[in-house]
């Protein structure tokens, strides 16, 4: 009789739990599926849209191309996003192994400092910036933007970085040293190899965020010819009188494109990277 309760139980609590992964799922999923059918739909407005379109086209994608500067704001979210991810993983890492390996006067100071900088989302300083960037004539430039995008994760990069790098054995640097190894060939050899998983996660992080940033582009940018996607998009949609849904869904689409190519490629990197943060952070 108990043996049957448990094995009642068990049943129960497994159809519970697979019912709130299908919930789930259907709610995440479902968004995206309406954005991809709206890309493909006949008509302009958010009333006409839906998941699955009467009259399915690609003109959305062709008038995307033909009649917007969708094309200038891609290519500039993109320089700003390679730019932001090689600047961003090469001072994370830089800074991540002089934390990690190194000792100095002021570190703790130092860590404790990054630790609190990283509680605050970065349009808390927006106006700061704007000052900063007004004086050294860094407005309406993707130099400002890669600037602030690199800045604004180097706190979270470094502590996340640290904690794994903290992990790596100190007695491949004593072994390369006695060797004859510089520090410089140690970083570059040993440790950036070993760190790869976590370097790749980092990488990929600081590269989607300039696709998703809207606030500091919005303040920051203001020629048509520097605009991002975000600030871009954004304009299809905010004008009473310019509408254009459909037009919007099909960029948030194309926006997704790189993105989800890079979780892919580097999926196995990503898994390995959060699995070593969750343990080792």
């Amino acid at each position: 009789m108990k043996r049957k309760r448990t094995n009642l139980t068990r049943i129960l609590t497994a159809s519970l739990i697979y019912l709130e992964l299908i919930v789930v799922a259907v709610i995440v999923i479902y968004p995206l599926i309406w954005i991809v059918g709206s890309s493909f739909g006949s008509s302009k407005g958010l009333a006409n849209a839906s998941a699955i379109p009467d009259h399915a086209t690609l003109r959305n994608y062709i008038d995307l191309f033909r009649n917007t500067d969708f094309p200038v704001w891609y290519m500039n979210t993109l320089k700003v996003a390679a730019a932001n991810m090689f600047f961003g993983v090469l001072l994370s890492t830089l800074g991540a192994y002089a934390f990690s390996r190194f000792k100095f006067k002021g570190k703790k100071a130092s860590l404790l400092s990054i630790l609190i900088l990283q509680m605050f989302p970065a349009f808390l300083t927006a106006i700061a910036v704007y000052m900063l960037f007004l004086n050294f004539g860094l407005l309406d430039s993707l130099t400002g933007l890669v600037f602030v995008g690199v800045a604004a994760q180097l706190p979270y990069n470094i502590w996340l970085l640290k904690g794994y790098l903290d992990n790596i054995s100190t007695s491949f640097d004593e072994a390369a040293l006695i060797d004859g190894a510089s520090r410089t060939q140690i970083f570059v050899r040993i440790i950036v190899p070993l760190a790869t998983p976590m370097l790749t996660f980092v990488a990929v992080l600081q590269f989607a965020a300039p696709w998703m940033d809207f606030i500091l582009p919005r303040l920051l940018i203001s020629s048509e010819e520097k605009k991002t996607v975000a600030i871009g998009l954004y304009s299809m949609i905010s004008d009473q009188t310019k509408n254009e849904f459909t037009l919007f869904a099909a960029g948030s689409v194309l926006i997704a494109i790189p993105i989800a190519v890079l979780y892919i490629v580097l999926q196995k990197y990503l898994i390995n990277g959060l699995t070593a943060g969750g343990d080792k952070g």
